[in-house]
Order: structure tokens, then C-alpha cells, then sequence
């Protein structure tokens, strides 16, 4: 039996995963289906492509080798879909769409399913994740980045101004007192999402060019953002959170912004999307798509 392009799409993602599990999540299947096909493939070319009895999932020379060819195939092949739909006025083919968890259950999947719902003729795929964005790893043709998107050949496109700012509850700033000075942060609970790679405790402060951080302390921290600011709402601590998401409560007063003569550096949301001289016009049509409507949604102007 010969190798279909369905096989390739299938190795594509395994070899993208940290472990087989992820790949399973990634592929929607279970980790046995998933087990079991990738052994199948592997019998079929007579060829090891993953090392077996690891934690982590780790290719043989061969699944290397493997993987970086049919990324040149798939991305080809894609091309050619592109060269011969696009000149037919609907838009076609697949479309995936990578973004950051909070912002991606909120905003970015009503977007990409109101836009799914005007091109009927187009399979658009959305993951969302609290892991950090891997450009270096063909994933996605779009991803909606918040904050400055890591060191990468990917071009980028800003959808929408934001920025993180520290806030906590009316009943825990009448319990503790509002902190005056940056350096005061130090001695509050402060509630840490930890998310992407950096140092999560540190807190920064200051414009672009003149920024400057503390390092934070507390006995709550998650990679979640809704759990976050769960916790402040019941005024268990502060929290540095996008302005986006804690907006609705500021407004209402749930949630009280500190520190508010204090600028805090640009988190801007981005889309990023590969820079190899071609974009698929599905690419730049959904980043329009984004562009125009997200801002709105986020309470920002356009």
C-alpha cells in the first residue's frame, strides 16, 4: 500500500509534538489510534520513525529526515492548491489557525467561525494552547500572537493595541491597601500566570524604551488566565492581565486597576503568518477578517 497524502499530514503533526500523547490531542484521536497508525506507517516504509520508551517524543534519523522532506512536499503541494483555486473567486483548501487560550475561546473562535461561515468551501482548523507559540515549527498558516511574538522569520501584522496592566479587588485593597509605588508589589500577594517561557514572576513596567521590572511574590500561580483572574475576583491577590480580558471588570468594578499613574509596556496582539514570498489569499483575506473586527470586540478602537 503506498503512502497518502493524508500519511504525510499524519507525520507532519507527530513530528511537531513534544510527545505522542500531544500529537493525539493535536489530531483529535486517542493516544492507541494514534500509537497504532504511526506503527502501521512505520512498517510500511520498513523504517524506525520514532524512538520508542522516551518521555519525550524523539525521531530517529530517518523520522528526521522524513519529516523535513514531506514539509517540503506539503508546503508544495499547498502552493499548487493555491495557484489553482485561487483564480476561482471562492475561496478553498484548508486553513489553520493557531492561538493563545483565553484570547481564542473568547474572541479569535467567533472570528475564524464567522468567517468559516462566509466560505463555505474552505476547512478552517483552530487550536488553541497555553504552550508557547514554536515558530520554528510549521503549525499554522495564521497564529494570533499577544505580546512582542518571539525572534523569527514569520511576518506579522498587528490586529489590535493592548497592553497588561495590574489590578486587583475592592475587597482585597480595603484589606491590604492600594500599593503607591511599583517596588510595593513586593510586599502583596500577587497571583503569577505563568505562561510562556520567560520569567513569569517578573512583572514589567515602563514604555518601550525605558522599561523596568520587579519580581513578585505569592502563594497562587496557574497557566491559566480564566483561573487567574478568578482568584483576584475573590480578592485573593493581585494580578498583571491584558487589558482586554479584565476590562468588563473594571467597568463594572469587580476589579480595580493599581499603580494606574504607572505606564506598562505594549502586549499588542499580532498575527503571524510565514514570509516565503507567497500568502495564500485564505491567509490574508482571514488576517483582514481579524484586523477589522477584533478591535471592537476588544473594546479597542480600530
Amino acid at each position: 500500500m503506498k503512502t497518502s497524502i493524508d500519511d504525510l499530514r499524519f507525520f507532519q503533526v507527530v513530528a511537531a509534538s513534544e510527545t505522542l500523547t500531544a500529537a493525539a490531542r493535536q489530531l483529535g484521536s486517542s493516544l492507541p489510534v494514534v500509537s497504532k497508525r504511526l506503527s502501521a506507517l512505520e512498517r510500511r516504509l520498513d523504517v524506525r520513525l520514532v524512538q520508542r520508551g522516551t518521555r519525550r517524543l524523539v525521531l530517529t534519523s530517518e523520522g528526521a529526515l522524513y519529516a523535513r522532506r514531506l514539509d517540503s512536499i506539503l508546503t508544495q503541494l499547498r502552493e499548487l492548491e493555491d495557484l489553482v483555486t485561487e483564480g476561482s473567486g471562492e475561496l478553498r483548501g484548508s486553513l489553520v489557525v493557531q492561538s493563545t487560550l483565553g484570547l481564542g475561546r473568547a474572541h479569535v473562535a467567533p472570528l475564524v467561525a464567522e468567517f468559516a461561515a462566509h466560505h463555505p468551501h474552505l476547512k478552517v482548523e483552530l487550536h488553541t494552547s497555553a504552550l508557547p507559540l514554536r515558530p520554528h515549527r510549521r503549525e499554522f498558516d495564521v497564529a494570533v500572537h499577544v505580546g512582542s511574538p518571539p525572534d523569527s522569520s514569520l511576518r506579522m501584522r498587528r490586529l489590535a493595541t493592548n497592553r497588561r496592566v495590574p489590578c486587583a479587588a475592592p475587597a482585597y485593597l480595603a484589606r491590604r491597601g492600594a500599593p503607591t509605588r511599583v517596588e510595593d508589589l513586593a510586599d502583596h500577594d500577587c497571583i503569577v500566570l505563568r505562561e510562556n517561557e520567560g520569567d513569569y514572576a517578573l512583572w514589567r513596567f515602563g514604555e518601550a524604551g525605558d522599561p523596568w521590572h520587579v519580581r513578585v511574590h505569592g502563594s497562587l500561580s496557574s497557566n491559566d488566565g480564566d483561573i487567574v483572574t478568578g482568584w483576584a475576583l475573590d480578592g485573593r491577590g493581585v494580578i498583571m492581565r491584558s487589558e482586554w480580558h479584565v476590562r468588563p471588570h473594571l467597568e463594572r468594578g469587580e476589579l480595580v486597576r493599581v499603580l494606574p499613574h504607572v505606564p506598562t509596556p505594549a502586549a499588542d496582539v499580532y498575527a503571524l503568518y510565514e514570509d516565503d514570498g507567497h500568502v495564500p489569499r485564505r491567509v490574508s483575506e482571514l488576517i483582514e477578517h481579524l484586523a477589522a473586527r477584533l478591535p471592537s470586540r476588544l473594546g479597542r478602537p480600530t
